[in-house]
């Protein structure tokens, strides 16, 4: 802490992580800072020693922060970076924003960005890790983003500098996003609303909407995502590879597969981070065992293992 710079946002030592986790567990972090607003973000990554590590975090939706905490900082941003602003038919979007306010911001001035209403997170979680529902992602109407360097310095990235793929990007490391921009087609507001009343019904049938878990726990092996469509094909859904294994309601002390969705990792209300993420590595060894495919995670897993007692 000593060895960090001033700034005007805040520093916390040893800030607690467990209650921003959407599964509600995991250590501290190192430090926890909130930059004032881009300008004290650059500054302090200018002067933070480079041995320091720095990870940026959403609200926590996709990771299973483990008991042993994140060294180094962890940087979270806040409403400074959560603006929403349309324009000339594009969304321009800080990276805080919450995904469900984008689309419904975006709905009022005839933009359809619908897909995002129902995925958890942030804006720069969603860029990051290419997210997406029934068919749509990101990527599809990313135009642009703006990230900040370990020098504090301003990058511009295109579709192509992100590297998209299936449920991932390849964001060069160290980079921090700001904002980003998209273009989505123009619909009626209507039209619009609908949809996504639609996908949050349909979400709310088939998922565990009401439990604490970060959605989906691995990668579809067939590299896409479901589309919702009669003609849409499950055979190499994490889902369905799952539920074959006979895992579906599987528990692993407070940890469960969940029983209304076979690849939603949830916390039953006393589970771990350890419980949590070997329950997923015991997935990965039955399915594997069972279909020979092996699942790729999805959640992040960050931090260090709790030390033995």
């Amino acid at each position: 802490m000593e060895r960090l710079p001033e700034v005007r946002g805040k520093l916390t030592p040893g800030r607690g992580l467990a209650e921003m986790s959407w599964l509600r567990v995991g250590g501290p972090a190192e430090v926890f800072f909130q930059p004032a607003d881009e300008e004290d973000l650059a500054a302090f990554l200018r002067a933070c020693p480079r041995d320091v590590p720095v990870f940026p975090v959403g609200v926590c939706s996709n990771l299973i922060i483990r008991e042993g905490g994140i060294p180094g900082v962890v940087i979270r941003l806040g409403r400074a970076f959560a603006g929403i602003h349309v324009e000339d038919g594009l969304v321009r979007v800080g990276s805080a924003a919450l995904d469900r306010r984008v689309a419904t911001t975006a709905a009022e001035a005839g933009i359809d960005l619908s897909f995002l209403r129902t995925i958890p997170g942030t804006i720069g979680g969603a860029v990051v890790m290419n997210a997406g529902c029934y068919g749509t992602y990101t990527a599809d109407v990313f135009l642009n983003a703006r990230a900040m360097d370990r020098h504090g310095e301003i990058i511009t990235l295109t579709g192509a500098d992100m590297g998209f793929a299936y449920r991932s990007s390849r964001l060069p490391e160290g980079l921090i996003l700001l904002e980003a921009t998209f273009r989505g087609p123009q619909r009626p507001v209507e039209e619009i609303e609908s949809r996504m009343e639609e996908i949050v019904q349909k979400r709310a049938a088939s998922q565990p909407v009401d439990d604490r878990s970060c959605g989906s726990t691995f990668r579809n092996p067939a590299g896409f995502s479901s589309t919702g469509q009669a003609d849409d094909v499950h055979d190499m859904k994490a889902w369905k590879l799952i539920e074959d294994a006979g895992l579906r309601g599987f528990s692993l002390g407070g940890a469960q597969m969940s029983p209304k969705h076979a690849n939603f990792l949830v916390n039953k209300g006393d589970a771990s981070a350890t419980e949590l993420e070997e329950l997923g590595e015991l997935v990965r060894k039955r399915v594997f065992e069972h279909s020979g495919v092996r699942l790729e995670w999805e959640i992040m897993r960050v931090g260090e293992w709790p030390s033995p007692s």
